[in-house]
């Protein structure tokens, strides 16, 4: 899941997730949207949404640390694109699902159920 086709943001119900102040530039939070863990991410102030957990092993990616526009899994070291969820290094070889985010205000929307 790389991102909405254009027109489906208008069928999707986005739901407030957190502020902008909870997180830092450069930082991650997590969060859950139903049972789906998601991490968000703050680069530069643009704010970005993947699966908080790594295809790899049981790893929550919020934890990672974050370089540029990669976060690094806690656990085995593997990397993944924050801004498309696509798996950068070894041992992933599948990417982690990524989720539409809008800000309104000093809210963080997520995009869910498409």
């Amino acid at each position: 899941m790389t991102g909405p086709l254009l027109g489906e943001y208008h069928t999707m119900e986005f739901v407030k997730v957190a502020t902008i102040g909870e997180i830092a530039p450069g930082a991650a939070l997590r969060v859950e949207v139903g049972d789906e863990p998601v991490a968000i991410f703050n680069l530069g102030g643009e704010f970005y949404a993947i699966g908080d957990i790594c295809s790899h092993e049981e790893a929550s990616l919020s934890e990672g640390d974050i370089f540029g526009d990669v976060v690094e899994c806690p656990l085995h070291g593997a990397e993944f694109d924050i801004r498309t969820g696509a798996a950068r290094t070894l041992p992933a070889v599948t990417p982690v699902p990524t989720f539409p985010v809008k800000v309104e205000g000093d809210d963080i929307l997520l995009g869910v159920g498409r």
